[in-house]
């Protein structure tokens, strides 16, 4: 199994498989064959690897990091292919959460007298599995904040302002974190001030081309933004309302850009439950999300982040008296939910906090978020930043952006 879980490791960083899978045969000790799936529609891994063991597939065992399908979707069942190689015992680390596999591969198998074992090695095929089980069985993406600040919790030095707070390596990673991803995310806001190309940097060939999306309600984005005017290096999606103009609609239309329909709240704003359904529904798997405090706001307060990327930068802004007149106070950071710690790390000058939002629910629309992390990684987390973790026991709010 470990050699299975290694496959589609190193798979992932090459391809991006959708979902990651990898198959290993095995047969008297050695490996006879492996595969790994490379993109939804092309041969699943089981496949694959039963391709290049051949005949030596009869007796042997297949190691899978995720349970077989057994119905016919864009490729045959898989079932029937380890069947009918004579297959003699199957070790799966998780059961599929897709309603259409759940078991039935499973069940198929052993009716056919093949021995199946599962589990092995389930916790690390659940993290490398993380995106398409979010998607199979919430019907939304995955989604990855990530958020850069200053020590003294700032984003900006002022509203509107273009600032660079992070430094060069702290950027490559995140060009790196696109690749991984199927979308990356940004507000209307982010998308004027910045003018951002959300573009892997060296170009970078995953098996699913990402996209780009932005969260504009009102259709603000001017159309000469980077975003709108390069369609070559990645398909930008508006997310918006019927407030979007139709003049602005169709001229977004006219450049090659897909304007998304979603509801809206009662404040008027892109419903960001509605907008990853649907993303979800065209059958994206994660989000990374580079928002601004207004977007990442809704995110965290609609409990829609499955992961925080937190980029502390060791620099403050601090509140300035400006000559003659009021004090200048930057943008704070988005404050952020307790959650579980997972790492803590340098990258480069700056501080990289990876977490996740503990989420207890009483029932599937309600929620309580929590913290657990060991105690010198909640140091280092305090160290890091002044935005301090919060309890909330406020009804779910309908998320907007």
């Amino acid at each position: 199994m470990k050699r299975a879980l290694a496959l589609a490791a190193r798979a992932s960083g090459d391809t991006s498989p959708n979902p990651l899978v990898g198959a290993v045969v095995v047969r008297d000790g050695h490996v006879v064959g492996e595969g790994f799936h490379r993109r939804a529609g092309a041969a699943h891994a089981e496949r694959v690897a039963l391709r290049k063991a051949g005949a030596r597939s009869r007796g042997a065992t297949l190691y899978s990091t995720l349970e077989p399908c057994a119905h016919r979707g864009r490729t045959p069942p898989c079932t029937s292919a380890i069947i009918a190689a004579g297959i003699k015992r199957v070790t799966i680390a998780i059961e599929d959460p897709d309603s259409k596999v759940n078991g039935r591969g499973i069940a198929a198998m052993r009716r056919a007298g093949i021995e199946v074992e599962i589990g092995d090695g389930a916790s690390s095929a659940r993290e490398q599995n993380r995106a398409y089980i979010a998607q199979r069985t919430t019907g939304r993406p995955f989604v990855t904040l990530k958020i850069a600040q200053t020590l003294d919790g700032y984003v900006a030095r002022r509203k509107g302002e273009r600032t660079q707070i992070t430094g060069p390596a702290a950027a490559r990673f995140t060009r790196r974190q696109r690749i991984e991803h199927d979308v990356v995310m940004v507000g209307v806001e982010t998308a004027i001030v910045d003018d951002p190309m959300l573009t892997v940097r060296p170009p970078h060939r995953r098996a699913v081309p990402y996209v780009r999306v932005v969260v504009d309600s009102r259709g603000r984005i001017p159309l000469h933004a980077k975003l709108i005017t390069d369609q070559r290096s990645a398909r930008t999606i508006v997310a918006t309302t019927h407030a979007m103009p139709a003049a602005v609609r169709a001229a977004l239309v006219a450049r090659g850009v897909h304007v998304m329909n979603c509801k809206r709240t009662s404040a008027g704003r892109v419903d960001l439950r509605d907008l990853l359904a649907r993303l979800g529904r065209q059958g994206h798997l994660s989000v990374l999300c580079e928002a601004g405090p207004t977007l990442a706001r809704a995110l965290v307060s609609a409990r829609l982040v499955d992961r925080i990327h937190w980029l502390i930068a060791p620099i403050r802004f601090g509140v300035t008296l400006a000559r003659n007149g009021p004090r200048t106070r930057p943008v704070q950071a988005p404050l952020m939910p307790r959650a579980h710690v997972e790492r803590v790390r340098r990258i480069g000058r700056d501080t990289l906090i990876e977490a996740a939002p503990e989420v207890h629910s009483s029932s599937p629309d309600s929620s309580r978020i929590v913290a657990r992390s060991s105690a010198s990684a909640r140091g280092r987390a305090r160290a890091g930043s002044s935005s301090k973790a919060r309890r909330s026991a406020k009804p779910k709010r309908r998320a907007q952006a």
